[in-house]
């Protein structure tokens, strides 16, 4: 029997299945992702956390960048940070033959560096900085905050609010043990909503989770920060 090719073997593991959504429902980008339109040469293809859609097609629209188009793995895919760095290369080396230049929308996000390796391997650039709340913020600002002593804050972005109860109240079990509440988040003092949208429905939600984590709440409306930067920078570099 023949060997099978890298790609086709890092496809059937169980850690990188193509993203099958076609919708930019929150539910949608947390358990399918977003599936890639109809490949075409000369475009660039953005590999990104289904938890960035829609603030990376609110970019590329604004800034009229239609020579880019977009993928996003699951975002629950950062409950299992171990699994992020075989996901992405199975989709790097799906789309590499029919796009010219393919970036990627992660940060470390949790992968201890083994992420920012992968991509060097294969020639792929991504976002730098350990996670969206640092390049939200801006890496430099969130190390200052973490330097004058912010390492007891618990951070939220616009999915994360919408997405509350599925990524951390029932993943933890609050649900069913809400009493567990103190002993998971005794250790922090705060909750940082990092907004990317001005949207007071999600403000109050913000404060809300807060409330229901028995944390202080603060609001930091940070935009698109250095996401932005990147996929600008990376829309005006064709390979």
């Amino acid at each position: 029997m023949a060997r099978k090719g890298r790609a086709a073997r890092l496809t059937e593991r169980a850690a990188f299945r193509p993203p099958t959504g076609r919708t930019l429902e929150e539910s949608s980008l947390r358990e399918q992702g977003l599936a890639a339109p109809e490949k075409k040469h000369g475009r660039i293809l953005l590999i990104a956390c289904g938890a960035l859609a829609r603030e990376i097609l609110a970019i590329t629209d604004i800034n009229g960048l239609d020579h880019i188009d977009l993928t996003c793995l699951p975002a629950k895919l950062h409950l299992y940070p171990d699994q992020i760095t075989l996901a992405v290369e199975g989709a790097v080396l799906q789309h590499r033959g029919t796009y010219d230049k393919i970036c990627v929308v992660y940060a470390d996000c949790g992968t201890g560096g083994e992420l920012k390796q992968k991509c060097d391997e294969l020639g792929v650039e991504m976002v730098p900085g350990p996670h969206c709340y640092s390049f939200f913020e801006g890496n430099e600002q969130f190390a200052q905050h973490t330097e004058a002593g912010e390492i007891t804050a618990f951070y939220l972005t616009d999915f994360l609010v919408k997405q509350f109860d599925a990524f951390i109240w029932k993943p933890m079990g609050l649900d069913k043990n809400p009493e567990l509440r103190d002993m998971i988040f005794g250790n922090y003092t705060k909750l940082v909503y990092q907004s990317q949208l001005s949207d007071p429905a999600l403000l109050a939600k913000a404060q809300d989770c807060a409330t229901r984590m028995g944390l202080a709440f603060e609001h930091r409306h940070t935009g698109y920060g250095e996401l932005q930067d990147a996929v600008l920078h990376w829309g005006k570099s064709k390979a």
